[in-house]
């Protein structure tokens, strides 16, 4: 069984999952009465928000993952075990993990955010896959430079033409951002690369159900990001809803009306579902959980019964002023360090005030020198949003030489038009390849 190695005094503190949620509140306890341990599956801490630039070939996995143990290096009150999470005792007030071993808590925080949701439709993942983890990245990364590839090779025009085309599924920030970056790649990065196909005729369709893009941004965004985005000749589909996946393309209703879109390149930046430790959560204690399956807590974050477990990030459900908590980064970050304060507080017999969200306001970027910013009441697109999204997203990144690496690389890539991580790599990446006949 695994036990903190502290002292018999200490509370002990379990967070499970080294996202945003996870690791801030792990950085923000500052007790000697606390000994913490972060269970994750995996070793290191993803920047999210930045998956889209591995899968479009801008950066390299490691530019935006730091190691759990280099980043908490420092704290020697924190262990950090690599492991899975497969049940919960309650009563007993312990993990087991798949390995079979347990680790017992005084305190509970669980923070394993969400997976894609196909709404139904598992079969639509094996040709559309979403963007929640390294491997995604890199697998849409080598789908969409393979199509380049299929294209140069192919024997028609109607196979080149599929393989020249992209269809994003959600308008949401992914989903503009994926199209956006592939608008520049295969109009820019691309265009000097190939002989026998002009990149630049490429299509991408985004498709979005709602009847906007951006629709957790004001009206006056959405319309700017939909301008921007046709300037760089996406074609957008609002009031959309698919209707079908397969291998050579999507299918799609608008206002009663079928269209099918033939691609051979399908992402899927859509719904959401939360972590399956919600549910697990809700076997063993009752709770009760929202439609996307995440866990409805107390305004303290807390389970109702089960005050010494605490649930963060995407995998909460819950509001402030009757406004629902947005499933972003920053709403993790905050959840992660009230749940610190909220714990420290208890050991010293303090109250604490209900969780608030603090919205500092949203972003989105469309491509070089394009996005959409909102800021309290200011609402800003164009160069300057642009010039924010990257000031904030370096300020936000974990490790002082990950920011390095990122500024460099986006001012190289910014002058030469350039993608340097273009890799097509994984285990199937020699055998998709269609050879020259």
């Amino acid at each position: 069984m695994l036990q903190h190695l502290r002292g018999m005094n200490t509370h002990r503190v379990v967070i499970v999952g080294g996202g945003f949620a996870g690791l801030y509140a792990a950085k923000s306890f500052r007790s000697k009465d606390v000994s913490i341990t972060i269970v994750d599956r995996r070793n290191f801490h993803l920047f999210q928000p930045l998956l889209y630039q591995v899968a479009t070939g801008a950066l390299s996995p490691g530019e935006i993952a730091s190691p759990l143990r280099y980043v908490l290096r420092n704290r020697k009150e924190i262990s950090v075990v690599l492991g899975e999470v497969t049940d919960i005792d309650p009563a007993a007030r312990k993990l087991v993990l798949a390995d079979g071993s347990q680790i017992a808590y005084d305190s509970l925080l669980i923070a394993t955010g969400a997976t894609h949701s196909y709404f139904a439709h598992p079969e639509w993942a094996q040709h559309a896959p979403g963007l929640k983890t390294v491997e995604d990245a890199t697998e849409i990364r080598a789908r969409i430079l393979l199509a380049f590839e299929r294209a140069e090779t192919a024997a028609t025009d109607e196979e080149r033409r599929a393989h020249l085309t992209f269809a994003i599924v959600g308008g949401g920030p992914t989903g503009v951002e994926v199209a956006g970056a592939l608008a520049e790649i295969s109009r820019d990065t691309l265009k000097h690369d190939f002989r026998n196909i002009d990149t630049a005729s490429a299509r991408i369709c985004l498709i979005e159900g709602s009847p906007r893009l951006l629709h957790a941004f004001d009206p006056a965004s959405s319309a700017a990001a939909e301008r921007q985005l046709r300037s760089l000749g996406v074609e957008i589909h609002t009031g959309s809803t698919v209707t079908a996946i397969d291998a050579d393309g999507v299918s799609f209703q608008h206002e009663g009306a079928e269209t099918r879109v033939n691609a051979k390149t399908v992402i899927w930046a859509a719904g959401v579902q939360a972590s399956p430790l919600g549910k697990l959560l809700a076997e063993r204690t009752g709770v009760s959980l929202d439609r996307a399956g995440r866990v409805i807590v107390e305004p303290d974050l807390s389970l109702p019964g089960h005050r010494e477990i605490l649930v963060a990030g995407d995998l909460a459900s819950g509001s402030t002023n009757g406004k629902p908590w947005p499933g972003v980064a920053p709403t993790a970050m905050q959840h992660g360090a009230y749940a610190a304060k909220l714990i420290v507080n208890r050991l010293r017999d303090r109250t604490t005030a209900p969780f608030r969200y603090w919205n500092k306001g949203s972003l989105a970027t469309i491509g070089r020198n394009k996005a959409v910013a909102e800021v309290g009441s200011f609402r800003f697109s164009g160069i300057f949003a642009w010039l924010a999204w990257l000031l904030i997203h370096i300020f936000y990144i974990i490790e002082f030489e990950n920011r390095m690496l990122i500024v460099f690389q986006w001012a190289y890539d910014y002058f030469t038009f350039n993608r340097g991580a273009r890799l097509i790599t994984g285990p199937d990446a020699q055998h998709q390849a269609k050879p020259h006949s």
